[in-house]
Order: C-alpha cells, then sequence, then structure tokens
C-alpha cells in the first residue's frame, strides 16, 4: 500500500492519501482520543505521541500535531499507523455516524438549501484540496454559520478564505446572505 503525504496550507497539518475510500458519508472531525471512540483509525493515530486532531475525509486522512512536535519525526509514525490500521481490516467508523444538528427556521428552507449546494459544489472542493472541510451550521437573519474542520481548522489563512472568499461567492449566488460567521 502506497500511501501518499501532501502539504496543506496550515502547517500543524498534514494530508495523507491511502489510495482508497477513507469514509462514506459526512467528513468526522476528531480533536482528541475521546471523540475518536468511534473511529478504530483514528484511536491508531491519537495513540501518535504528538497528534492533536484526526479528520476523516471521503479519501483522505488530515492528521495535526502539537505545536512543538516535528514533523520529520511524527510522519513516519503517523504513515505506520495508517498503513497497520488498513492491515488490521478494522472499518473506519464503527456504527452510525451522528449527524450534525442544523438551525434555521423552516421559513428558510430554500435559501438554506441553495447556501448548501453553492457549497458542496464550489467551496467543499476547493477545502478538501487542502486537506479540510466547511460544514453548513445554521442560517438567521441573513447570516450563515459555517465550521472549518480538518486542516482548516486553526489554518492561518481560514478567517480570510471565509470572509473575503466564502462569504462573496455565497453574497452572489445566494441574494438573502449577508455575512458568513465562523462557529
Amino acid at each position: 500500500m502506497l500511501i501518499q503525504t501532501e502539504a496543506t496550507p496550515n502547517p500543524n497539518t498534514l494530508k495523507f492519501l491511502p489510495g482508497e475510500k477513507v469514509v462514506s458519508g459526512p467528513p468526522r472531525d476528531f480533536k482528541s482520543v475521546e471523540e475518536a471512540e468511534a473511529s478504530p483509525l483514528a484511536k491508531r493515530l491519537f495513540a501518535v505521541d504528538g497528534v492533536r486532531g484526526v479528520f476523516l475525509g471521503s479519501d483522505f486522512i488530515s492528521v495535526s500535531k502539537a505545536e512543538d512536535a516535528d514533523w520529520a519525526l511524527l510522519k513516519p509514525a503517523v504513515l505506520g499507523a495508517i498503513m497497520e490500521h488498513y492491515l488490521s481490516g478494522d472499518p473506519v467508523i464503527e456504527g452510525a455516524a451522528a449527524e450534525a444538528s442544523e438551525f434555521y427556521d423552516e421559513k428558510d428552507a430554500e435559501v438554506v438549501q441553495r447556501i448548501k449546494e453553492v457549497l458542496d459544489t464550489r467551496v467543499r472542493p476547493a477545502v478538501a484540496q487542502d486537506g479540510g472541510d466547511i460544514t453548513f451550521q445554521g442560517f438567521k437573519d441573513g447570516v450563515v454559520y459555517l465550521q472549518m474542520v480538518g486542516a482548516c481548522s486553526g489554518c492561518p489563512s481560514s478567517t480570510a478564505t471565509l470572509k473575503q472568499g466564502v462569504e462573496n461567492l455565497l453574497r452572489h449566488f445566494v441574494p438573502q446572505v449577508q455575512e458568513v460567521q465562523q462557529v
């Protein structure tokens, strides 16, 4: 098994591409070993000293390290943990994935559907290339609430991406959108 590695805009996060499907359905973001209880893969990665976050995308794994950890030492251990997982035959996620709750007024359902369509077709593919994802959390009074996860969480450029990129794009395609805020 050949696992490719890519840098992300976040210097504390690397993107690992195992060359096969990682998760079906929504991506999963784990900030601690306790949150990773449902994922044998994420638990293996958190066992590597220095790993502080694991994001599982459709065909990639983003791993975030502690500030004081060195990728030169950490990367071989992470690659080993990923390889060990795939050789074990264990599932990536056990049981059903919990759906995140969203908030919006039912009268805004059509606007929310357009927002999600723009996010899915124009934003999420670009963000996934950088090892992360952006998820819709809610819409209220013209404000779209989004969450940056994976490599994008804590990335120095995430605020600029949200404000200059995503906000302008959503305002262009969905006139009801006035502002974007990060959750």
